[in-house]
């Protein structure tokens, strides 16, 4: 089993300290980012910041779905999203770019061993990578 990751980065107009706000805002704002492979959102508990645990399940492909429980930590520039079902994090990454700020969103996990193993190494970061610029132009939009 290797690590497989997928990173996007966006700059978005907005000082960092707004976009990382609006990042770890999973009441108002990640309902309005997330795209149509997300299904079934909801917040657990809290709903700004650290300590906030949400649900939802991601329709990666016709055929592959994951059901998270992600629970939130906040440190500095960063918003980290553990999945308790699974190896899968996601990290959050703002830092100052000109009179905005960049945002990185980066999501690794512990893929398959074996052939299938090889095939997720390859595939699935591409097809996330697309998820993830969708989510991250629709912060950018909201940003604007």
């Amino acid at each position: 089993m290797g690590q497989v990751s997928a990173s996007s980065s966006i700059v978005v107009a907005a000082d960092p300290q707004r976009a990382l706000e609006a990042i770890a805002d999973y009441d108002t704002m990640r309902p309005r980012i997330l795209s149509s492979h997300y299904r079934d959102y909801k917040v657990v508990e809290g709903g700004k910041g650290a300590g906030t645990v949400a649900e939802w399940t991601l329709q990666a492909t016709e055929k592959r779905t994951r059901n998270v429980h992600a629970v939130v930590s906040v440190s500095d520039s960063i918003v980290t999203e553990r999945d308790s079902n699974s190896t899968m994090v996601n990290t959050w990454t703002v830092t100052p770019e000109g009179s905005g700020a960049r945002v990185t969103l980066r999501t690794t996990w512990k893929g398959a061993g074996g052939i299938s193993g090889i095939f997720e190494g390859i595939f699935a970061p591409l097809g996330l990578k697309k998820i993830q610029a969708e989510v991250l132009g629709n912060l950018q939009s909201e940003l604007a």
